[in-house]
């Protein structure tokens, strides 16, 4: 007897093949018939008119924390993701001296946006190795989650306060490659390290991988390449400046080194802007030439994203301006209503990478505070400051000081014509290109990118239709399981995993971006619902249905060489 059988739906294999009506049977776990099913099953879900998909897979998440109160991944979960991949960007929470746990959580709330009091309320802390917190997620999950060991943690591990400090001495070195390789050997998927000037600790000080030589991080690159199913990921400056000859090098060197595929995080273009991603797909190049391969992730849609004057979000990285933004609402209100301070902000915000973040008019008011500015929630900066004969600068700073800078702020979408987008498509195809990178689990506050699959697929079906839905669908399952050299995981084929989404073509997408106020300590992030997601499949087990979670804690911990297996670079 099968134990789930989805019936006369659209099958969507996740390979590119067309879509087909078939049966799918699942039993202990793995899809064992795609075709016609014969037998009876223990669950019969009728799929007439509904498409069947592999789970979609998330490679850039930052789901480390929230697991541990959220199994569930939400909202992935409700989105159809079944994988993701945590660890990313050099952070993880482990290895882990308990000393060093309060440095730990303050670090990821100013590098990843976790809320503090989430992060001392949601977790016990109590895990040392790397190990011990891949096992203190085991049996405790509802989607797959496999996790990076962070080179941060690696060096504060090893080397404590001077890790932030100084450069390794050749017995930390050691030590490091030691701790390192207890790591891979548990299930470590491999190795994430930092080099942003973008990421600092709790204290303001660089995160320690941007400490460490380029020497010390190829080291560990080539003993990552030792373990079966690993792979490397890197974020450095040129992720958004632009590539160093320096960087393109470092990137091409590290996939060289390790024998392992280097993915790298986000690829943001625009129509017109040929020259910009052939810069940045050099470091793909050169690593064809020393038999690695480099990936650049980038997004299918846009992510939802706001900012706020008031507390940390992107516009304290522009240059010059965190200075004023951390001073309190009291100090702040008259540095920001002087012209020339603000004069001065706009000219360096212009002449950084951040420049369209300071294009005020170009935000939409989000929830407010003040009585007087509640009939201003929904509406652009530029038409306020009209009314009021403000440059939309000023005329922000009086909104947000009258809300004692707690104003929400949503900035229009860069480059969002359809000319953008079907350049953006023709990237898609690119072999060095992969699509991913929501982030979620991180900037809880601040961004959503986690509903990716489903507004995707809404817009492959009824918006833009820019790729056909076979080739999306193979995008966000298929070929981000292959990259990640995930076994049996991102087909609907029979002795694969069943990881499986049944969708309504007619109404899947994503709902709105909504705060909510539900992390550990009352914190707040946000979330959005799915619409015609109608089952998720885990393993085998209803993950979600209609969009919600069942509880049902299915899910696996991807470990390296049982879970995934090695993908070459050549």
């Amino acid at each position: 007897m099968l134990d789930y059988a989805i019936t006369g739906g659209s099958v969507v294999d996740g390979t590119g093949a067309p879509a087909r009506v078939a049966d799918v049977g699942v039993r202990d776990g793995r899809i064992v018939t795609v075709g016609r099913v014969d037998e009876p099953a223990r669950q019969v879900l009728d799929a007439a008119g509904l498409l069947v998909t592999p789970g979609f897979v998330d490679p850039h998440t930052h789901y480390d924390a929230q697991l541990h109160w959220d199994g569930f991944a939400t909202p992935s979960v409700n989105h159809g993701v079944t994988s993701v991949i945590g660890g990313n960007c050099g952070f993880t929470l482990a290895p882990l001296r308990s000393a060093d746990a309060d440095y730990t959580m303050r670090m990821m709330a100013r590098v990843e946006g976790m809320p503090l009091e989430a992060l001392q309320n949601g977790a016990d802390w109590k895990w040392e190795s790397f190990a011990d917190f891949l096992d203190a997620l085991d049996g405790r999950i509802g989607v797959n989650a496999g996790f990076l060991v962070g080179h941060c943690a690696l060096r504060r591990y090893v080397m404590g306060e001077a890790a932030v400090e100084r450069t390794a001495t050749d017995a930390e070195m050691a030590a490091m490659a030691r701790v390192l390789e207890e790591a891979l050997e548990a299930g470590g998927l491999g190795l994430s390290t930092s080099r942003s000037s973008t990421h600092s600790d709790g204290d303001g000080n660089p995160v320690a991988s941007r400490v460490a030589t380029e020497q010390e991080l190829l080291e560990l690159c080539g003993l990552v390449g030792r373990h079966e199913g690993t792979t490397l990921e890197a974020i450095v400056e040129g992720c958004l400046k632009g590539f160093t000859d320096e960087e393109t090098e470092l990137l091409a060197r590290m996939s060289a080194a390790g024998r392992r595929p280097v993915n790298w995080n986000v690829l943001n273009a625009a129509a017109g802007d040929d020259a910009w991603v052939e810069r940045q797909l050099r470091p793909s190049e050169h690593a064809r030439r020393l038999g690695g391969r480099v990936l650049a992730l980038t997004m299918p849609v846009s992510a939802e994203m706001n900012m706020s004057l008031g507390t940390f979000c992107a516009l304290w990285l522009i240059p010059g301006w965190e200075e004023v933004l951390r001073l309190p609402p009291a100090e702040k209100a008259p540095r920001l209503r002087d012209p020339q301070v603000r004069a001065d902000m706009l000219d360096r915000a212009r002449r950084s990478q951040f420049a369209q973040l300071a294009e005020f008019g170009r935000y939409r008011i989000g929830d407010t505070v003040a009585p007087g500015n509640a009939a201003l929630e929904g509406r652009l900066v530029e038409e306020i400051a009209a009314e009021r004969g403000l440059d939309p600068f000023a005329c922000l700073v009086e909104i947000a000081a009258a809300d004692d800078f707690k104003t929400v702020l949503w900035p229009l979408p860069a480059a969002d014509s359809d000319e953008d987008w079907r350049f953006r498509a023709r990237l898609w195809e690119h072999p060095d290109v992969l699509l991913g990178g929501s982030d979620a689990g991180a900037h809880l506050d601040r961004m959503l990118g986690s509903p990716y699959p489903t507004r995707f697929l809404a817009d492959t079906l009824r918006g833009r239709r820019l790729v056909p839905l076979e080739r999306a669908v193979e995008l966000i399952t298929d070929v981000p399981a292959r990259v990640f050299g995930l076994r049996g995981r991102g087909r609907v084929a029979e002795g694969f995993r069943a990881d499986v989404v049944v969708l309504d073509p007619d109404t899947v997408d994503s709902g709105p971006a909504r705060r909510v106020h539900d992390l550990p300590g009352g914190s707040m992030r946000l979330t959005s619902g799915s619409a015609g997601v109608v089952r998720v499949l885990v393993n085998g087990v209803e993950a979600a249905v209609d969009g919600a979670p069942t509880g049902a804690l299915a899910g696996t911990v991807l470990r390296s060489g049982r879970d995934t297996e090695t993908v070459a670079t050549r």
